[in-house]
């Protein structure tokens, strides 16, 4: 129960810190509304750090699950990857994107303050997001869950340091498309993902010093770039290994 004492006094305490400090407005492409939440994101990978550091962030640690964050540029397929790696890692997918729109439900106790950011084309008010995924994180450990990937939050730095008051997180995986990859796109891609860089840098130089980004450059096909992912974090054996339990049933 120490930890579950522990989630809940961090969560009191970001959603206090958020109305404390009364955010720095965010323009709506940093983090929008419930269909804004959700950005498709792509990177190839490269190691940032070396190949010691990254094992130790792989690993559980403490006896649980390991605790990710996925982010990145616009159409790297972000969430497909996301999804697959938490399956693979048997930890839950918790997508912010998806905790909102399960709110837009009129008997939501929150869901006129969502639906009213919605219409109006506003932020989502920070105090909800971190308010439902600190519920969240509660549901998960009465349910016996010990880690997770996290995805679609944060988005900014101050969100990455009120999410350091919730969680530990062990690694983030930082999706990025490479030159070759954007040619294909249009031009308007091209200039959404180059606010998405200018936009992330901040965030990306903030787990950068804490030793836990790693930069995965996506360039091909979904097959390749999965295999590539895998071996950026030397999860090819856990692969191989569900592969062959699903062959023998």
């Amino acid at each position: 129960m120490a930890t579950l004492s522990r989630l809940r006094v961090a969560a009191a305490t970001a959603v206090a810190s958020l109305t404390r400090l009364r955010l720095a407005p965010i323009t709506r492409r940093s983090y929008g509304s419930a269909a804004q939440l959700q950005y498709d994101y792509d990177d190839d990978y490269n190691y940032d750090e070396s190949s010691s550091e990254m094992e130790d962030s792989l690993g559980s640690v403490s006896g649980r699950g390991i605790q990710w964050v996925v982010m990145g540029d616009p159409f790297t397929n972000r969430q497909m990857y996301a999804e697959k790696l938490a399956q693979l890692l048997k930890v839950p997918h918790i997508s912010m994107g998806t905790l909102v729109r399960q709110e837009l439900n009129p008997r939501s106790s929150i869901y006129k303050q969502i639906a009213d950011a919605v219409n109006q084309g506003k932020l989502v008010p920070e105090e909800v997001i971190f308010g439902l995924l600190s519920k969240r994180l509660e549901e998960g450990f009465y349910r016996g869950e010990t880690g997770f990937i996290l995805d679609g939050i944060p988005r900014t730095r101050t969100q990455a340091e009120v999410l350091d008051q919730l969680a530990d997180i062990d690694l983030v995986l930082n999706f990025k498309s490479t030159e070759a990859c954007l040619q294909k796109k249009l031009a308007h891609y091209q200039d959404i993902h180059s606010v998405h860089r200018s936009m992330n840098k901040p965030l990306e130089d903030y787990y950068k010093k804490q030793q836990k980004l790693l930069n995965f450059n996506v360039a091909g096909a979904p097959g390749e770039t999965w295999q590539g992912l895998l071996a950026a974090l030397h999860l090819q054996h856990m692969n191989a290994l569900s592969s062959s339990q699903k062959l023998s049933v």
